[in-house]
C-alpha cells in the first residue's frame, strides 16, 4: 500500500528502535558466510533535507538474488534513496523520511530493529573505494566484525578472509600479500577489498553506489564481473549513470526523475531489456538515448 506522506509516519535521526530479539549472529562457519539473499522492498517513500522534500513516493520492489539498477541525472534523488534502504540517511542533520522499507516483509525502520542490524543486513559499497589505508588487506576484509564484537576463532577468519576476497574476485591478486596495508592496493582493487569487506558480515543485500566511476575500463570490468557473480548469493541494487553498465549487469532497472525543482521520483521500472529497449515514457526514452542527463 502506498503510504501518503500526510499519514506516513516521518522517521527523523536518532529514531532508532531498541534492541531486536535474539543474540547477535557471526558468519556461519565453511566456504558460505552468507545467509542467503532477501526480498527489498521500498513503499512509498519520502525523504526530505531540512524543510526541502528531495523524495516523494517512491516504490520499489527487487527480487532476491536479483540486480536493479537505479538510473538518471545527477540530482533526482537515487543515491539519498539508497541511503535509506539502509538507514544511512539518517546520519545527515535535519534528514527525515517516510515510508517503508521491508527486508523480507520485516521494516528495517520498525521500533525493535536497531541500525546496526540493518547495516549487517544490508551493506553497503561507496563510489571512492574507502579501505583502512594502514590496516593490513586481511584485516580490512574482517574489520566489519571486529567493529560489531563480533568474534571467530583463528581458523574461521583465515577460512572467510580468503572466501570472501575469491567471491570479490582479489584472491588471487592479494593472497600472498595478506599483511600489506589496503591502502597500498590500486583503486580498483581496493574496491575489490572493500565489497570483500561488506561480504564478511554475511549481508542479506549490497547497495553499490557508483562503485565503478572512478575506476579504468579494465577495473570496471572486473567489478561487473564480480557483480553477476555476488547476484547468485545476494541481492544486489546498484546506482550508475553508465548506462551501458546497467545494461550489462541488471535485470531490472528503474530510472528516477526530478523536474523543474520538483522532488525525485520513479517515472518508470522494468526489466532492463523493456526499459531500454522499449520505455513506455518518452522521458524514458530521452534518457536512455543520451538526449538529456
Amino acid at each position: 500500500m502506498t503510504i501518503g506522506v500526510d499519514d506516513a509516519p516521518i522517521v527523523p535521526i536518532g529514531s532508532g528502535g531498541g534492541k531486536r530479539k535474539g543474540g547477535r549472529r557471526g558468519p556461519a562457519t565453511g566456504a558460505h558466510p552468507w545467509r542467503g539473499a532477501a526480498a527489498l522492498d521500498a513503499v512509498g517513500v519520502y525523504a526530505w533535507f531540512g524543510d526541502t522534500m528531495v523524495l516523494e513516493d517512491v516504490t520499489l520492489s527487487v527480487a532476491p538474488r536479483s540486480v536493479t539498477a537505479l538510473i538518471g541525472p545527477s540530482g533526482c534523488g537515487k543515491s539519498t534513496f539508497l541511503r535509506i534502504l539502509n538507514r544511512m540517511h539518517e546520519s545527515v542533520p535535519g534528514a527525515k523520511m517516510a515510508g517503508e522499507v521491508l527486508l523480507d516483509g520485516q521494516d528495517v525502520y520498525a521500533p525493535g530493529f536497531r541500525i546496526t542490524e540493518t547495516r549487517r543486513e544490508i551493506g553497503m559499497v561507496f563510489q571512492k573505494p574507502n579501505p583502512f589505508p594502514a590496516m593490513s588487506i586481511a584485516d580490512n576484509v574482517t574489520a566489519g566484525l571486529t567493529l560489531n564484537g563480533t568474534k571467530v576463532s583463528r581458523s574461521e577468519r583465515a577460512e572467510l578472509v580468503e572466501t570472501c576476497l575469491l567471491r570479490a574476485g582479489l584472491w588471487d591478486e592479494v593472497k600472498d600479500r595478506l599483511g600489506r596495508p589496503g591502502g597500498a592496493l590500486s583503486g580498483g582493487q581496493q574496491q575489490r577489498l572493500c565489497i570483500a569487506r561488506s561480504l564478511a558480515v554475511g549481508p542479506k543485500v549490497l547497495l553499490m553506489d557508483e562503485p565503478c566511476s572512478a575506476l579504468d575500463p579494465t577495473s570496471t570490468n572486473r567489478i561487473e564481473e564480480t557483480i553477476r557473480e555476488l547476484s547468485s548469493l545476494v541481492t544486489i541494487v546498484i546506482v550508475t549513470h553508465n548506462m551501458q553498465q546497467a545494461v550489462r549487469v541488471s535485470q531490472r532497472a528503474a530510472f528516477f526523475l526530478a523536474e523543474q525543482g520538483a522532488p525525485g521520483r520513479i517515472v518508470e521500472q522494468a526489466a532492463t531489456e523493456s526499459l531500454f529497449g522499449n520505455p513506455s515514457d518518452s522521458r524514458t526514452a530521452d534518457y536512455v538515448h543520451g538526449r538529456f542527463g
